[in-house]
């Protein structure tokens, strides 16, 4: 195994604010970790320009029957799972059309699993376990830009055709310098020096949640800013899709729940009080026409009406 220079990883750097930070008070520990914490939003910012392509290329891969794969190890893997798992209930999608694949498994969600995170062959097995095809996206992600398990796993992918990209907190990283979309958010040195559960991983949450968010914005997964796919799996969600039906309708609750009773879904609500349809079988329809992107329906057959 190559030994590596850790000097080259700047996410390693030592920083110069925190030197002193084993002797400050209680409160002058948390004041410079959020004065840390203060550079990770315009970081991201920055980089922006760079999400931007990538973001793109998820939604035009979903619209092919495409998936999103967030491939990492330890800190990074599990940010990529558990933008994955949140993307079911919130935007009412497939479990398959997320998936997030972390070094080691199950397990490395709750314990580190000790060697995966330098296991080429495993990152390999993986994505063929989940029968990665040349129309999914593969984002690796990785703090230090170097994980081999990440590295292996894009080559596989780019091997196969499929699309790639990263998200990454270090400069200048072989990560970066193979995908297609490489996302480079610099948050500098953290306030413990390698700790890149922290500023690092921050920003990686942050760019995962503008990519899954923005993307399923663009699928149509989102009217206004109202989660009109969301899945009511319990009471605080029920309650939540008679508020969105009432916040576009001004239906009474009563109204609501009866009108989602009998469309069966919240956008079927939407549309048939938007369009002035009674008939479910044509809201339906037009759901099904228009893959449930609700601004399409009102743009293209409101204009096809005038």
């Amino acid at each position: 195994m190559a030994e590596i220079n850790i000097k080259q990883i700047t996410t390693e750097n030592r920083n110069p604010s925190t030197m002193n930070i084993d002797t400050l008070s209680t409160n002058q520990i948390l004041e410079k970790i959020n004065d840390e914490d203060q550079k990770v939003a315009p970081a991201v910012r920055k980089a922006i320009d760079q999400i931007v392509p990538l973001v793109d290329q998820v939604v035009a891969s979903f619209n092919q029957g495409g998936r999103l794969i967030y491939l990492g190890a330890g800190t990074s893997g599990r940010i990529g799972v558990l933008d994955a798992s949140e993307c079911p209930p919130t935007f009412g999608v497939d479990h398959n059309m997320v998936i997030g694949v972390i070094a080691g498994g199950k397990e490395a969600l709750y314990k580190a699993v000790e060697g995966a995170e330098d296991d080429k062959t495993l990152a390999i097995t993986d994505l063929k376990k989940i029968k990665l095809t040349k129309n999914d996206v593969v984002i690796g992600i990785a703090a230090s830009g170097r994980t081999p398990y990440v590295i292996a796993g894009i080559e596989y992918a780019k091997s196969i055709h499929a699309k790639t990209g990263c998200i990454t907190t270090s400069i200048n990283s072989v990560l970066a310098s193979i995908v297609d979309f490489p996302i480079v958010a610099y948050t500098g040195a953290e306030a413990i020096t390698g700790s890149t559960r922290m500023k690092s991983g921050t920003a990686q949450k942050l760019i995962c949640n503008m990519i899954s968010t923005a993307s399923m914005i663009k699928m149509g997964k989102v009217y206004q800013n109202l989660m009109v796919d969301v899945l009511a799996t319990n009471e605080k969600l029920v309650a939540r899709s008679i508020g969105i039906i009432k916040e576009i309708t001004g239906y009474s609750d009563g109204e609501a729940k009866i009108k989602l009773q009998k469309y069966q879904t919240i956008k079927g609500v939407i549309v048939s009080y938007l369009m002035k349809l009674e008939d479910k079988s044509v809201v339906d329809a037009l759901l099904k026409k228009y893959k449930g992107n609700i601004n399409q329906i009102l743009q293209l057959e409101k204009g096809d009406k005038k």
